[in-house]
């Protein structure tokens, strides 16, 4: 019963999103430095600090390892945190230097799971963060949850309100087929939906398009 609700909340999703086309990024460096820098803050910040990054010429992996955490944290201002967040970038850019040979095609061929183990030792590297690298730079099956993923499922009752990262993504992974598209094109439609309509605070319910999908 549960693999047909969720089936059938990713048709009406889509049927009343489309394709979302998400990641936006035009390298694999740049969904990992994202995913960096999207932690706490929203994505059109995010946006602003990459643009800059861009236009400083610092968007490779030879100029980003190179350049100090102080230069990075200043061409990140806008993504708030940026000197934590500069800090880390430099830690997971370590940390690919030293096990990747600063490969990132490397890194493609890695296992899934002993990758998403490395990347999850590394210092500022949670699980959405992994999980968003694996599955949105490297193609590897595996399902993001986020804050709306929980908020959403758990209105619907498919997910306890106090549900673990773990839990949450077992839900998708075990009633889904392990389909990286699908994947991608799932949670970025949760996305969608927790941002426009299944807010934290002023829900739009009646609008929902899943409202009794269920």
């Amino acid at each position: 019963m549960t693999k047909v609700k969720l089936s059938r909340i990713y048709k009406r999703l889509y049927a009343a999103f489309g394709k979302q086309h998400w990641w936006p990024a035009e390298t694999k460096l740049e969904v990992i430095v994202g995913a960096m820098l999207t932690q706490n803050t929203a994505w059109p910040n995010v946006e602003k600090a990459i643009s800059n990054l861009k236009k400083a010429n610092k968007l490779s992996f030879k100029k980003l390892s190179k350049a100090s955490a102080g230069e990075i944290a200043a061409l990140i201002k806008p993504a708030g945190y940026f000197n934590i967040k500069a800090k880390r970038l430099k830690n997971i850019l370590r940390f690919i230097a030293k096990s990747y040979k600063g490969s990132l095609p490397l890194m493609q061929k890695a296992d899934c799971y002993l990758l998403r183990k490395e990347l999850l030792s590394v210092n500022g590297v949670g699980q959405e963060t992994a999980d968003s690298i694996l599955l949105y730079a490297f193609g590897k099956p595996v399902f993001v949850i986020d804050a709306y993923t929980k908020r959403i499922f758990s209105r619907l009752k498919m997910l306890p309100q106090d549900v673990s990262y773990e839990d949450s993504q077992k839900l998708f992974m075990d009633n889904l087929a392990k389909d990286v598209r699908l994947f991608n094109e799932y949670h970025a439609l949760i996305v969608k939906l927790g941002k426009d309509y299944c807010r934290k605070n002023n829900p739009h319910c009646q609008e929902c398009p899943i409202r009794d999908a269920h």
